[in-house]
């Protein structure tokens, strides 16, 4: 269904801010417990390897970016990012849909860091001189690398607001900026090497795929909006 054929005059910001306030409680608790699940295994997978661990090797593109600090912010703002397409949902159906594919995204990611240890090569940069990027070293070590979930979940949330954006009829400015925000993420993972190409590149395979699946499955069974 359309939605935009019902309010054909209305401003999309304004359908959008409707939509934000529908079942909010149920999209910020499943977002919760979503989240804190995840990190909860991730980190378990990250700081226990039951396989021999794999250095994912730089390729050409890695030594063309090099490292770019100040893209850090963009790297960071994918947790915000995540978080605006399940918001826009407003179908009972729909949210769980949406929130049974993000499962599905992370158990397959989760899967192979778990069979399939991997790790990127300790860069050649003083982290003293970068005291903003404490807090994620400590937090966050160079594992779990190939494919990025960072990636992965910001391409999936790329198409699914894009199917959204479409949905709420906003013009190409909005869904351009959806798409570069997108692109400024994966960009980021690699430009602070918190990841290399082959890791951001099959992050986008696999979010490129699960959306893809997700919403193929919804054609065969539409959810009103």
């Amino acid at each position: 269904m359309d939605f935009t054929s019902h309010h054909p005059k209305e401003p999309w910001l304004r359908r959008a801010g409707v939509r934000l306030c529908r079942r909010w409680w149920l999209k910020a608790i499943i977002m919760a417990f979503g989240m804190t699940v995840f990190f909860a295994v991730y980190f378990r997978v990250l700081n226990h390897p039951q396989f021999p661990v794999t250095i994912m090797p730089l390729t050409a593109i890695d030594r063309l970016i090099g490292f770019q600090p100040g893209t850090l912010y963009l790297y960071i703002s994918l947790w915000f990012y995540v978080t605006l397409a399940p918001a826009l949902l407003s179908d009972r159906q729909e949210i769980i849909s949406y929130a049974l594919a993000a499962i599905v995204l992370s158990a397959i990611g989760l899967g192979i860091f778990f069979l399939w240890p991997t790790s990127v090569p300790q860069p050649d940069v003083d982290w003293s001189r970068y005291p903003e990027f404490a807090f994620l070293k400590s937090a966050d070590a160079p594992g779990n690398a190939c494919p990025s979930l960072h990636v992965a979940f910001a391409v999936f949330t790329a198409v699914w607001l894009e199917r959204l954006l479409r949905r709420l009829g906003a013009g190409y400015c909005a869904r351009g900026f959806n798409w570069l925000w997108c692109l400024g993420i994966v960009y980021s993972t690699v430009a602070i090497h918190q990841h290399v190409f082959l890791d951001a590149l099959a992050g986008a395979m696999l979010g490129a795929m699960v959306a893809a699946l997700h919403l193929r499955w919804l054609g065969v069974r539409p959810i009103s909006a």
